[in-house]
């Protein structure tokens, strides 16, 4: 990224507005809402309206000083650069900050702490009940498009030891810890991918591009991510929960244009999620043998855009999966 790119970012984010979520919104307003940069380190209740209080997660300076505080600053180090830290189970340019904002910490951008006390867990994603290892491993897989820590490998016990060292305080199971995962937005009840994709490049040029580029190729510097890429070989797969129209559309409505949340609409939010989801990606690793029936199996939804003929091509007709490793898992 040029000088005159990182300064023409400088001052777009520094003429904007922090809106206030929208007056009908049922969602709690989030307590960073207002906060661009330095983001509070402990909230009150009346920090967040008085109304509910989210959970206060340590800060990194926190880190206990000790065998255990190395294993969760090696956790914080692979969650912030993964392609860096992650001894090669990452095979793009993404780290998991990039979806999970403020280094797991910010609420309703799946923060880890939300996450962590609720597992194990069954989920239909892979029909089976799974732990916290299982999902990370899965995040591996699909959101990295990478290959999988071993359970017993340090980048995993890393990672599991940082989300614990976030979730101190909170209760184990109570399933509806506040501030959990994105805040959520209804379907649109005649949704249109043609007409969406048509809206929401026409937002994405004006909001988006200047931070992940014209061509979704995302900002970098010096070979690291500054701004992740939202499609190509470098992104997520079509395996990643990110790739539905929908939990796209939740996450950048609640988190996107950064420091911005809640400033487009859930419906320009479903436009724009549109339109980054109608560009090609990796394959999916759960590869059926043939777009038909990998769509059968796994995206079956009209919020899902894989298998469909957007802009004259159809999504995920790419032939198998091109790995520069044997998958360890395939379910």
């Amino acid at each position: 990224m040029t000088e005159e790119e990182i300064k023409a970012v400088s001052l777009w984010l520094a003429s904007q507005k922090v809106p206030a979520p929208p007056k009908e919104s049922t969602y709690q307003k989030d307590p960073y809402l207002e906060v661009q940069y330095d983001r509070p380190a402990k909230l009150s209740a009346a920090d967040i309206g008085g109304k509910q209080q989210f959970h206060n997660p340590p800060n990194p300076w926190e880190i206990p000083d000790n065998e255990f505080g190395k294993m969760v600053k090696l956790g914080y180090l692979i969650f912030t650069d993964t392609p860096k830290y992650s001894e090669g189970a990452s095979g793009n340019a993404l780290s998991c900050t990039n979806c999970h904002i403020d280094a797991g910490r910010m609420s309703f951008s799946a923060p880890m702490w939300g996450a962590y006390p609720n597992y194990p867990a069954y989920r239909s994603k892979n029909n089976m009940v799974n732990t916290n290892q299982r999902r990370i491993y899965e995040c591996f897989r699909f959101s990295m498009n990478g290959k999988g820590p071993a359970f017993d490998s340090k980048v995993m016990v890393a990672l599991e030891s940082y989300f614990y060292w976030l979730s101190k305080g909170l209760k184990i199971g109570e399933g509806s810890t506040p501030g959990r995962g994105y805040p959520k937005i209804e379907k649109l009840k005649n949704y249109d991918p043609v007409a969406e994709y048509s809206k929401g490049k026409q937002i994405y040029q004006s909001a988006c591009a200047v931070c992940h580029g014209h061509n979704g190729e995302g900002k970098f510097a010096n070979g690291e991510t500054i701004f992740p890429p939202l499609w190509g070989s470098k992104s997520y797969n079509w395996g990643a929960g990110m790739h539905g129209v929908l939990t796209a559309a939740q996450f950048v409505w609640g988190n996107m244009p950064y420091a911005l949340s809640y400033s487009l609409t859930p419906e320009e939010a479903i436009a724009v999620s549109t339109y980054i989801n109608g560009h090609e990606r990796p394959q999916d690793p759960r590869w059926k043998g043939s777009v038909e029936k990998t769509r059968k199996a796994y995206h079956d939804s009209p919020f899902d855009l894989y298998g469909m003929n957007i802009q004259g091509k159809v999504l995920g007709d790419t032939g198998a999966p091109k790995y520069p490793y044997k998958p360890t898992y395939n379910r």
